[in-house]
């Protein structure tokens, strides 16, 4: 009896080396996982920045377009908000290349748990801000459109609700294809850290 005593102590000693060995081996998977998903949303982000906002400056030296901004009476207006843009998406990049060194360095699951919220959350914040931004600029736009412009003023002034609904659900339009650009850029990406977040709890249990 006492042997077999012995034998259930050893075989339980071994069972839970196991045990340690393959979640220490899960941990490093999602670790990796984890590093290389954030460092897609850098990448992209940086790619994302350097496109639109090289069409920024590139309209800003368009003489037409520059015309029918002041036309408009909003040239001024959008090249501060053009800056201020600027500014604040350099602020988001510098937050995911934050959290990518936070997560490339983290070594515990609990601290890895904590940076991968912390990464959804600025992503969630990076596309709301995006969409507001969209959506706030087409208002400007339209309203500055048909107070001005001369082939929708007297439109305007005719048909004034019918017009400012249609310029509403056009607006809304476009913003819904910005989301829908957003969440089949980042959606994913989010989706596989929601996924090794939820395999990291297993592991802290």
């Amino acid at each position: 009896m006492d042997e077999l005593e012995l034998l259930k102590r050893d075989w339980k000693k071994k069972e839970q080396q196991f045990k340690q060995v393959s979640e220490k081996e899960i941990y490093g998977m999602l670790h990796q996982s984890s590093s290389s998903i954030v460092k897609w949303i850098f990448i992209i982000s940086i790619v994302e920045f350097l496109i639109f906002r090289l069409l920024d400056i590139t309209l800003f030296y368009d003489e037409a377009f520059i015309n029918r901004l002041k036309s408009y009476h909003i040239y001024d207006i959008e090249k501060i908000a053009t800056g201020v843009n600027f500014v604040v998406l350099i602020g988001f990049i510098f937050y995911f290349y934050k959290n990518l060194k936070n997560i490339s360095a983290t070594s515990s699951v609990k601290k890895l748990m904590k940076d991968i919220i912390e990464t959804r959350r600025i992503v969630k914040y990076y596309v709301w801000y995006n969409l507001a931004i969209a959506f706030i600029t087409g208002i400007i736009i339209m309203f500055s459109q048909l107070k001005y412009d001369s082939n929708l003023s007297p439109l305007f002034e005719k048909y004034q609700t019918i017009v400012i609904l249609a310029g509403f659900l056009i607006i809304l339009l476009l913003v819904g294809l910005f989301y829908l650009f957003y969440k089949l850029l980042y959606g994913f990406l989010l989706k596989r850290l929601q996924n090794n977040y939820k395999e990291l709890k297993k592991i802290d249990l």
